[in-house]
């Protein structure tokens, strides 16, 4: 039988099979030996052990479209990044990492600011400054209020969206608002393997509706990206592509050299400064990083 990876938790897999339900599967011994780790999102082949109790063993993970280590995930069509637009303020250059994360893999970003209930129409003006104009979709939701939810489910329909972003920004609590059963699903899972209530600890699929799926993860308080050379950074800031070209010096970096068009449009204010931080930030720490 083929199905979806939609939990895995210590060693246990949770594989949905349409029409016949969620096995609970153990991975078979030669994923380890052959280096291989399922993760959610995966589509697999089981062998049912027990009907009755919807048991089963994993005997093959089918080939991914794409995958992620952090949040781990696979086979996504597009990425949900949550922060909250007040309490906690955004950490830009947390989020700026996340953005380059999407860039390398080339997933679509769908940019979400949560409590929009609490800011004013001069905050959301400046995250739109931000990155609106880096040219990223922007949803300000309130999931305490439930505005432009209906939006969001519709930016979500027909495609595998991983949910990923900083802890306290009120993830889980649109997870609720766009599966109202997500609580039971979880419920019930964490009874099968006599766990406590569930936390967002473990990256978690639900069904939306036909052909949708939202990937839960875990919330991170930092991101790496330390592993692709300086020189590539450009490249995933998708607002610096249309003045490259009017560089003074073929290959420009955008940070020490002469004539250079894109720190020209951040003075004046065509590039937001606070991108552009971010960008100098993360460059000087690639170009710091140990060589062995």
């Amino acid at each position: 039988m083929q199905g979806k990876i939609v939990k895995g938790i210590a060693g246990f897999y949770y594989v949905d099979v349409v029409g016949s339900g969620v096995y609970e599967c153990k991975a078979k011994g030669g994923f380890r030996r052959d280096g291989k780790k399922p993760l959610v999102g995966d589509n697999v082949e089981i062998c049912v052990l027990d009907e009755d109790r919807k048991v089963g063993s994993m005997t093959e993970i089918l080939p991914r479209k794409n995958q992620l280590i952090r949040p781990a995930a696979a086979n996504v069509d597009q990425a949900l990044v949550v922060f909250a637009a007040a309490r906690p303020k955004p950490h830009f250059n947390l989020l700026d990492r996340f953005l380059v994360r999407m860039e390398r893999e080339k997933i679509p970003v769908i940019l979400c600011f949560n409590k929009e209930d609490i800011v004013t129409e001069e905050d959301v003006k400046a995250l739109e400054d931000i990155y609106g104009a880096a040219g990223y979709p922007l949803i300000f939701t309130s999931a305490k209020e439930e505005t432009n939810i209906e939006i969001l489910k519709k930016a979500l329909r027909g495609k595998t969206t991983v949910l990923a972003g900083p802890s306290g920004v009120g993830k889980s609590s649109l997870v609720n608002r766009l599966v109202p059963e997500a609580d039971m699903e979880t419920g019930e899972i964490s009874r099968k393997i006599e766990r406590g209530k569930h936390t967002t600890r473990h990256s978690q699929l639900f069904l939306l509706g036909q052909d949708s799926y939202l990937m839960d993860t875990p919330g991170f308080s930092s991101l790496s990206v330390l592993d692709f050379e300086k020189e590539e950074l450009k490249a995933y800031f998708p607002e610096f592509a249309r003045w490259e070209e009017a560089c003074r010096f073929h290959g420009c970096d955008h940070i020490h050299e002469p004539g250079c068009k894109v720190k020209e449009k951040v003075e004046e204010g065509a590039i937001s400064p606070v991108r552009y931080k971010s960008y100098q930030e993360i460059y000087e720490e690639l170009r710091g990083k140990r060589r062995y």
